[in-house]
């Protein structure tokens, strides 16, 4: 099994910046891909973006330019920094866990709200 810890939500003004962090542990494939998705209320979880274990990204047009996501020094661990953060933004943030041979895992997620 593995386990996807997020961290790093909170309320914040448009324009402002949140880093969100996920932290994971247990069975891990040393080639996987990680994705933060997020899912406002009454709508479908999206994709935002995501890092492959040898660093390639993949964002969501609506965040290119203002997110990046990283991996740590230690690799257990994947950061998404948000900057200029818009109230379209708001939603409940979750990392996922996928490789090959592996079932995909999901964290509990991490709120993000961005007032106007």
């Amino acid at each position: 099994q593995v386990q996807l810890v997020e961290s790093g939500g909170g309320l914040v003004q448009a324009g402002g910046s949140l880093r969100l962090s996920c932290a994971f542990s247990g069975r891990i494939f040393s080639r996987n891909v990680i994705g933060w998705y997020r899912q406002a209320p009454g709508k479908q979880r999206e994709l935002v973006a995501t890092i492959s274990s040898s660093g390639s990204t993949n964002y969501v047009d609506a965040v290119k330019g203002r997110f990046t996501i990283s991996r740590g020094n230690a690799q257990n661990t994947v950061y998404l920094q948000m900057n200029s953060l818009k109230p379209e933004d708001t939603a409940m943030y979750y990392c996922n866990y996928n490789a090959v041979g592996s079932l995909t895992y999901w964290g509990q997620g991490t709120q993000v709200t961005v007032s106007s």
